[in-house]
């Protein structure tokens, strides 16, 4: 889900995102008019507001393939949201004729087992565009190859249209905070607008109402959970059948029913935190070894580390009760038995 956001979370510089009222996320764009942006720049505790062109292009490779990519148009004064990390020529090279800057993943895409070379050309919309500079991207969704460029080249480079406004990068005056220059923006100037972190959000919240990931993961999770504790509670019921004489002899000395079960938890629980370990850490190994990967996204919060840890504990338990019926209801004379 964070890589929907990947955008968001890589033009920086503005706390604001301003949008047509029904934009729901940030792949859902509706061009504004120019007169927009005068609207927001006018709104009492914006400090300012740039425009921001974001759209998908395809580009005509020299060798005559086509590619898809996501163009983004940045304010040709200030280029506010520009790559932070640039790897390969200069960001001032971007105010040069047809330049663009392409992220480090979309340039081994077109070209792959090159070394960053400057002055590659290709063309968009019938229109040259010339790379000057080579930078660091988060992965998107779509895993297509991110073109920067100044605002007034990415309304060229994209098909024409009557609006090509995308969205409104502003700033709040300082003192104020986002929400209360969102609320003013919205109410003044009728638009949408939206703080960076609530605008993520509201792009994985959409993705989590309108689409089929959440229910897929779900099943899988709840298949994982029911397998594991079929295979952990058969494994649990063998050890005890086993060992039934074992517990026999237990409980011909004098143990408990109470102790008898508290021993089978407490065995559960010991292999439970030992598989627990193990498959964390494996996950983890995986996730570093795939941490390059283009078609792989790997992210391992805290809360998934507890989550799983209290599912294991709860599959453990749930496992060991099948178990621990055989071992209550055993005779002590069973350990006599041949």
């Amino acid at each position: 889900m964070l890589l929907t956001t990947s955008q968001i979370l890589d033009i920086e510089g503005a706390d604001i995102w301003v949008m047509d009222p029904n934009v729901q996320f940030i792949d859902d764009i509706k061009p504004m008019s120019e007169n927009d942006l005068y609207r927001v720049r006018g709104v009492p505790g914006v400090e300012w507001a740039v425009r921001l062109y974001k759209g998908l292009s395809r580009a005509r490779l020299a060798d005559g393939n086509f590619q898809q990519i996501i163009l983004l148009g940045l304010d040709d004064a200030t280029l506010v949201g520009a790559p932070r990390e640039i790897i390969a020529g200069k960001l001032a090279d971007l105010r040069g004729p047809d330049a663009i800057i392409m992220d480090e993943a979309g340039y081994h895409q077109l070209w792959p087992g090159e070394p960053f070379t400057m002055g590659k050309t290709f063309e968009m919309n019938d229109r040259r565009a010339v790379l000057v500079g080579v930078c660091k991207a988060r992965r998107t969704f779509q895993t297509f190859p991110i073109v920067y460029t100044r605002y007034s080249k990415a309304t060229f480079f994209a098909p024409a249209e009557r609006k090509t406004l995308s969205f409104i990068l502003a700033q709040g005056a300082p003192g104020l905070a986002p929400e209360e220059v969102c609320r003013r923006i919205e109410a003044q100037a009728g638009l949408q607008a939206q703080p960076r972190e609530r605008f993520m959000w509201t792009t994985i919240m959409y993705y989590l109402r309108k689409t089929g990931i959440p229910m897929n993961f779900g099943i899988t999770v709840l298949l994982g959970f029911l397998v594991g504790t079929a295979i952990a509670g058969q494994t649990f019921y063998l050890f005890t059948i086993e060992n039934l004489k074992q517990f026999g002899a237990l409980k011909a000395m004098g143990c408990g029913g109470a102790r008898l079960v508290g021993m089978i938890l407490f065995q559960a629980l010991v292999v439970g935190l030992i598989g627990y370990g193990l498959g964390i850490g494996g996950a983890a190994v995986f996730g570093e070894l795939t941490k390059g990967s283009p078609r792989l996204a790997f992210f391992m919060p805290w809360p998934v580390l507890v989550g799983t840890g209290a599912a294991v504990v709860l599959i453990a338990l749930l496992s060991s009760l099948l178990s621990i019926r055989k071992v209550l209801v055993i005779e002590p004379a069973v350990v006599f038995q041949g």
